[in-house]
């Protein structure tokens, strides 16, 4: 399997010495780049309506805590059981399962793949249970030494949360069958439950809370039973899917050994970059301003992960499973066509997204954000992290892609020794950077992008040949180009009518929404102009939707 496409790409045949070698005409799986187009657009509009609802809970969140005070040991009390289930779970878990569950349906020993799944299952309700009970009883001494105040909320809180480490690792099986057969749409739209029952939680328990305490507790709770919701909504779509989950548990299967073998390096290469987000709080909270970093910054990043979820989570999760059958097949040609097409489909989609949020920072913060407990004196904090932030969200975008890249020729150490090193370099980083205030953090988060982009993309030209980086280039300088020119007419726009329209609600909306609209407009019309070929599959889907 995964010995016969390495075996092929060590050396590389005639013509193909090089990244200026011509690609080969290989279409994309299941049939051409519009089929991608048209699982990624379908994929990005139920990702982008859990998002936007994500945004929408966060504004509310907001609304009532603000970023300054109790709220930011909240925020550390969220990102320790968060970044243990990047570690252990969800996504994690999901990408050392999928190729494994993938192969085995692709050689037809579906009843074997089941089997497969259900052990997992149940091997990590109860593995990842016992160490929430772990977790529950020794919280005190984890705890404290992360943030320097609110000591008794931090651990209340903090033991709330830890549950959904659980609840999200049998989630990573369920949405990775799923994946498995080409079942996005579903897995993307159940966070909108999870977001709904946060924002109802909110909206229902705070004003009848008495203390920030209470209201920060209640905001814990609500998320523990978005996060059930979000587990238990995809169960009825298994139906019909060749077999069911059962309860066993054959730790034995070689099968069963071979994920959680695969998971080690997926689980540090994934998990490590959620490690850096619990770094980067506690270097805020020990190194700037404990009662406005950690939450400023985590407002800025909800932002941020809003095109970054839309677009690159979108095409890596639809090109995750086809790349994990090219290997199977040993078809390296298709294997290099689609991590070439993934990742250039990802830079027209993120490029303008990251000039853009740049440029309309602040005005996009204070119409998000900008009411109730969130102070017009907090927008230039969480705006600035937010310009920070977008300079390396092509290049976060661009390393998810790869990732799955290497997880799927289950090269799993490669990008883990990249993320370890990442990993050094934003300490390193988040502490140099710090003098030049609350910015200074996601700035550093954006240098490392570059440079893990930068070290999986040699990584993988030296596991494959070469990774078409000549048509990457190509199209890469002709969306930043098109980037520029709808940065410049978005600030052009903004600027001419904000004075006018002024900063109530109704006038940023008059103001901020022209200026993303001209923005578009130049930019698809210069991609036109550029004649990027990316915009040509997108065209390519308009017909599709009249027909749908």
């Amino acid at each position: 399997m995964t010995a016969r496409i390495v075996a092929e790409v060590q050396t590389p045949g005639a013509g193909e010495t090089s990244d200026t070698a011509s690609a080969p005409a290989v279409a994309p799986p299941r049939g051409s780049h519009r089929h991608l187009a048209w699982s990624t657009a379908i994929f990005s509009l139920a990702t982008g309506v859990s998002r936007v609802l994500g945004l929408v809970r966060e504004v509310v969140a907001k609304n009532y805590f603000g970023v300054q005070g109790p709220v930011n040991a909240f925020q550390i009390a969220f990102l320790v059981p968060n970044t243990v289930r990047a570690l252990v779970a969800d996504a994690a878990l999901s990408s050392a399962f999928v190729p494994v569950f993938s192969d085995l349906l692709e050689k037809g020993e579906r009843k074997r793949a089941w089997r497969v799944a259900s052990s997992l299952f149940w091997l990590t309700l109860l593995g990842l249970g016992a160490l929430t009970a772990l977790f529950i009883v020794i919280a005190p001494w984890v705890m404290r030494p992360l943030y320097p105040d609110h000591h008794a909320l931090l651990i209340g809180l903090s033991r709330v949360l830890f549950p959904i480490v659980a609840l999200l690792g049998v989630s990573g099986i369920v949405v990775g069958i799923l994946n498995s057969y080409d079942e996005f749409s579903i897995p993307a739209l159940t966070p909108v439950a999870w977001n709904l029952a946060i924002i109802a939680g909110l909206a229902i328990g705070v004003p009848h809370a008495n203390t920030t305490d209470a209201k920060l507790y209640v905001y814990a709770v609500a998320i523990l039973v978005g996060t059930v919701l979000q587990v238990l909504l995809p169960l009825p779509w298994l139906r019909g899917k060749d077999g069911r989950l059962q309860l066993v548990l054959d730790w034995r299967d070689p099968y069963v050994r071979q994920v959680f073998k695969l998971m080690l390096p997926v689980m540090l290469g994934l998990g490590l970059i959620n490690i850096n987000a619990l770094i980067d709080g506690v270097i805020a909270a020990h190194l700037l301003d404990a009662n406005l970093a950690p939450a400023a910054i985590d407002a800025a990043f909800r932002i941020y992960m809003l095109p970054q979820g839309m677009f690159s989570v979108a095409v890596a999760t639809v090109l995750f499973p086809s790349l994990a059958r090219l290997v199977s097949r040993g078809d390296v040609s298709g294997f290099r066509a689609t991590v070439s097409l993934g990742v250039r489909q990802i830079a027209f989609l993120l490029v303008p997204a990251s000039v853009v949020t740049a440029v309309l920072a602040e005005p996009i913060t204070r119409l998000v954000y900008q009411r109730g407990a969130f102070k017009p004196g907090q927008t230039p904090v969480v705006a600035a992290a937010l310009a920070a932030f977008a300079a390396g969200l092509t290049f976060n975008g661009t390393m998810l892609m790869l990732n799955r890249a290497f997880f799927s020729l289950q090269s799993n150490w490669l990008p883990t020794g990249v993320a370890l090193a990442n990993l050094f370099l934003n300490a390193v980083l988040d502490v140099a950077f710090s003098p030049v205030g609350i910015w200074g953090i996601p700035l550093a988060t954006s240098v490392v992008n570059i440079a893990g982009t930068a070290a999986l993309f040699v990584l993988l030209r030296r596991k494959i040949g070469r990774v078409d980086f000549s048509e990457i280039s190509r199209t890469f300088v002709r969306v930043l180009s098109a980037s520029a020119l709808a940065g410049a007419a978005a600030f052009a726009v903004w600027a001419a009518l904000d004075s006018a329209a002024g900063r109530s609600l109704a006038g940023q909306l008059a103001s901020v929404l022209p200026a993303l609209g001209a923005a578009v407009a130049v930019y698809f019309g210069a991609c036109l102009a550029f004649q990027v070929r990316e915009m040509q599959t997108l065209l390519s889907l308009r017909g599709r939707f009249r027909r749908a």
